[in-house]
């Protein structure tokens, strides 16, 4: 019997635990209040009642992996917990798999393992879902959890979240999708919660902008607008006002798709440059509102250097435009003076006020986070470092491994300062911060409670909101404010009234026997979501990397894959060529799938006959047919229609092809005529035409050689000497 040790369930703890004795369910608590040790109740009362099943436990990045299995480690008699991660090899996963009780893995390594069979869903007992308000669209939770209740001979699910949205409609998809039949919520409101609770307060402190800031900031706001005016006279936008980033993405998106769809109005080209100018200047402003002088100077001086040595017809008209030139000249002049942001010199006054252990500041650009490294490291007695994401940009990023061991030396006070991104918000346990500093607020209900989350665990907390006064940061205060409220309303309406209708209906179509259809896939197709379609539609598919071709679903049938951007810039680099070639060399029937909706001539600048004329050389020449596709749905539609006609008649087994095919007596002809001295592929043919045989050919003499079309006197006269000279070792 696997039991808990060294804590006591709280009540609530112990109450949502019974919902899940019972059904799937959503458990939504405030950051800090034991939501993993509820998960963790679950899983020994799963493994104690299904002796020999597993336990899975999915989060989104390793550091989080790894302060989880150390709690169930660290507050049960479990032994046998393991990380999952890229770094371990397929084949060790496999048996870790096999050995241990519960497999703590990030979603996208747990994925990969389970369409390659490493993992066994049958026999898994229960799986929990950590930060599971990504549980929408293509993220892989979504997939997981259908695979899981598919196959999982006793299933249940545990969704953990301390914010899953502020939209009705987002979280009935979360809990659609991870098949929740309960809902347990609580706020530090609750009767059942309250003596728990170690008081967090939040103060906002509002800052003036200097009259310069508000200058250059005016013109961006007019160049802005000036954009929106053009946009709203091409019917794109019907306000001028309040036209935020979402906005601006959702035209791009439409008049891509009317490119796509082959329109050629000249006022739809010059849109699109529109668009994209607004949203270069809607950065800006951020940067001078939010961020500050150095921010703004950076990215509108980046701007300008694009501009100058590139080609993109938005930045160059942007950096002409009157107002941006006037908002520089001002961002450029505060610079060269050394002007700082009113709020970093109010974040160092509070730094050198406040007299805390552990203080944890939250910005959203990773610029913003070196210049307050840089600025707070000046500070006596303070020493800040960053925790930032794995991305490398402008050559810094911290790799999984260094992410845990900054926390690990924030924790052991080996600095007092921890400055992070968006990484830092979710779920990062360090229970003794009492001080966090938002350098501007977030519009989302999500990254705020995350946010501010972090302090008043085992003590009381404190946490000051940075608002530039007459900016955006108002408004993201407010927006996020309002989020969270509607987003407990919500929740607290769902669990009185809960009924999605997860049950699923059974068919005629689950009695009958069906007959599995195998595909080998390259493991580098991961990402672009085929590989999860099969396996949803049972294909047996077996992920590896392949030498040649992307899909193997016969013996002779090998597909290359490639969406329309990527077809369009092989052409460019010239891959194409050699993949195809290899392609057409390995199997004996191969396919060029070509897949998107977009215009395959308006993607990037590359003539149309440059295009045309590789199509022209792929199916003329190469004689390989071209399949195009809507989407990674019609493909893998179109894989499976092709594995079932060549699997269904044929049941012999096939593997991945690494050789060469067999050459046809056609393709063996021409190959040893081409060997002849001048003669090459073409040549060849038209040498066997005249003469038919191979045979022929050898015999025939010098002057029935260069009567033939292209051979002339000269090559005839190579071609007799090669073929009558003695050889000679």
């Amino acid at each position: 019997m696997f039991q808990i040790k060294g804590f006591e369930p709280r009540l609530y703890q112990e109450s949502i635990f019974k919902t899940t004795m019972k059904a799937n369910t959503l458990i939504c608590l405030p950051t800090g209040r034991g939501k993993t040790k509820v998960a963790l109740l679950s899983a020994l009362h799963r493994l104690n009642s299904f002796p020999k099943s597993k336990i899975i436990f999915l989060t989104p990045t390793k550091p989080l992996a790894k302060q989880i299995a150390d709690e169930f480690k660290d507050s049960s008699t479990l032994e046998k917990v393991e990380i999952f991660t890229g770094l371990i090899k397929p084949e060790k996963r496999e048996e870790m798999f096999k050995d241990n009780d519960v497999i703590v893995s990030t979603p996208q390594g747990m994925s990969n393992d389970i369409i390659n069979k490493k993992v066994d869903l049958r026999n898994v007992s229960l799986i929990v879902f950590d930060e599971c308000h990504r549980a929408v669209g293509d993220y892989d939770y979504v997939w997981i959890a259908k695979q899981y209740n598919k196959v999982a001979n006793f299933p249940r699910i545990i969704g953990l979240s301390a914010s899953p949205g502020s939209d009705q409609e987002k979280i009935n998809e979360i809990c659609s999708n991870l098949f929740i039949e309960d809902i347990e919520i609580r706020t530090d409101k609750d009767d059942d919660l309250k003596e728990y609770v170690k008081e967090t307060k939040v103060k906002y402190e509002v800052i003036e902008l200097p009259e310069n800031f508000k200058e250059a900031k005016k013109y961006l706001e007019n160049c802005f607008k000036e954009k929106l005016t053009i946009l709203k006279e091409f019917g794109l936008t019907k306000t001028i006002s309040n036209v935020h980033k979402t906005a601006l993405l959702g035209m791009q998106r439409e008049i891509q798709r009317k490119i796509s769809m082959g329109e050629k109005d000249p006022m739809t080209w010059k849109s699109i440059s529109i668009v994209a100018e607004a949203m270069k200047v809607q950065h800006a402003q951020e940067m001078l509102e939010s961020q500050g002088i150095y921010a703004a100077f950076e990215y509108m001086n980046k701007l300008y250097k694009e501009a100058e040595n590139g080609k993109v017809k938005a930045t160059k008209n942007l950096v002409v435009d009157t107002n941006f030139k006037m908002a520089f000249m001002k961002v450029n002049n505060m610079h060269s003076l050394g002007v700082e942001h009113p709020k970093l010199i109010r974040l160092r006054e509070i730094i050198k006020e406040e007299k805390r252990d552990k203080i944890l500041i939250f910005t959203n650009f990773r610029a913003s986070a070196q210049k307050l490294k840089k600025e707070l490291n000046k500070i006596e007695g303070i020493k800040a470092e960053m925790f930032i994401g794995q991305t490398k940009k402008k050559g810094i990023g911290l790799t999984q491994k260094e992410q845990i061991k900054v926390l690990e030396d924030f924790k052991a006070g080996e600095f007092n300062v921890l400055i992070g991104t968006s990484v830092g918000e979710e779920g990062i346990d360090i229970p003794s911060v009492e001080l966090i500093i938002f350098y501007e607020p977030v519009p989302s209900a999500i990254r705020t409670v995350q946010r501010r989350g972090r302090t008043g665990r085992l003590e009381d907390g404190e946490v000051i909101v940075l608002v530039a006064k007459g900016t955006r940061d108002e408004a993201y205060r407010w927006t996020a404010y309002h989020k969270e409220n509607r987003m407990h309303r919500v929740l607290k309406g769902m669990k009185t009234k809960f009924n999605l209708g997860n049950s699923q209906e059974t068919t005629l179509n689950d009695f009958k026997d069906k007959k599995k259809w195998k595909m080998f896939v390259d493991s580098r197709e991961k990402g672009s979501g085929i590989a999860r379609f099969l396996v949803d539609k049972d294909v047996d598919v077996t992920m590896q990397n392949l030498d040649v071709g992307d899909f193997i679903v016969s013996e002779r049938v090998g597909i290359e894959r490639k969406e329309i951007r990527d077809f369009v810039d092989s052409i460019v680099d010239k891959r194409v060529l050699h993949q195809l070639k290899s392609l057409k060399d390995t199997f004996e029937r191969p396919i060029l799938i070509i897949e998107g909706i977009e215009d395959i001539y308006s993607v990037r600048k590359v003539h149309p006959n440059a295009i045309r004329g590789m199509l022209a050389w792929i199916a003329v020449d190469l004689k390989i047919p071209i399949i195009y596709t809507k989407d990674f749905r019609d493909t893998g539609e179109f894989l499976i229609t092709l594995a079932k006609r060549e699997q269904e008649e044929n049941e012999k087994e096939f593997g991945v092809r690494g050789e060469k095919k067999p050459l046809s007596t056609k393709e063996l002809q021409e190959y040893i005529v081409s060997g002849l001295p001048g003669v090459g592929p073409s040549l060849a043919k038209n040498l066997l035409k005249e003469f038919v045989t191979v045979k022929k050919i050898i015999n025939a003499s010098e002057d029935e050689l260069k009567d033939v079309d292209k051979i002339g006197k000269k090559k005839a006269s190579e071609i007799r000497k090669v073929l009558e000279e003695k050889y000679k070792e």
